[in-house]
């Protein structure tokens, strides 16, 4: 489990702690270059704490892949705001392990989001680029959100080099590319427990984050198939 992590010490927490699976997992927290206690609280709650102090939500998620060990089979995300129920997990990490599916991206749209958790930029955005993978790859995505689940071997084949907003859609764009087996399943997405998005709590983060996705689509569909 990888938590990339920026400034989430009111919640990290309660993140760590409210994961479960019936499988033995890890939880690794990435700390992006916090100022305040994320890592303490972190550990505190049972996490490995990784350090990836150049800032971006890709950089992160790098991070914590490379600290992975050999035996790992599935890797899963999610964000350490607690905006996505860390107890959902296993309805992603389960058809994975099962050998069902290779990615598991829980939709944001297609289950139960709270008023405001979602802003209007983001619906617009994730509408957007959804629209622009089903007519550049025929993918049929409803979200980018970033709870998932993905096979380890399979992760390995998109060889994901993405640092910053263009993870999530990165991943998915060559998902299909290489035919791997994805599935959407419903969660739920509440609003931030504290404080304001790093994306979504500003037009120019917004802004930024669209462009970067937009053009993530745009290098992929430019990019030789494998």
């Amino acid at each position: 489990m990888i938590v990339p992590a920026l400034d989430e010490a009111a919640t990290i927490g309660d993140v760590v702690r409210g994961l479960a699976c019936d499988h033995p997992f890890e939880v690794i927290v990435v700390d992006n270059g916090s100022r305040d206690r994320t890592v303490d609280v972190a550990r505190a709650a049972g996490a490995r704490v990784v350090a990836e102090p150049a800032r971006g939500y890709g950089a992160a998620c790098l991070a914590g892949i490379a600290a992975l060990s050999d035996t790992v089979r599935v890797v899963a995300f999610i964000d350490g705001d607690l905006s996505d129920d860390p107890s959902e997990l296993p309805r992603l990490v389960d058809p994975v392990l099962d050998g069902d599916v290779d990615l598991v991206i829980g939709s944001r749209t297609q289950g139960t989001a709270e008023p405001g958790s979602l802003t209007s930029t983001q619906v617009f955005g994730n509408r957007l680029a959804c629209t622009l993978m089903r007519w550049f790859f025929g993918a049929r995505y409803t979200d980018l959100g970033p709870f998932r689940a993905i096979d380890r071997a399979a992760l390995d084949r998109i060889a994901m080099r993405d640092r910053t907003w263009g993870w999530t859609v990165e991943m998915q764009v060559r998902a299909k590319r290489l035919g791997l087996r994805t599935r959407e399943v419903p969660v739920v997405y509440r609003c931030r427990r504290e404080g304001r998005s790093k994306i979504s709590g500003s037009i120019v983060g917004s802004a930024k984050a669209g462009w970067k996705i937009i053009t993530t689509i745009l290098r992929e569909r430019l990019r030789p198939a494998r």
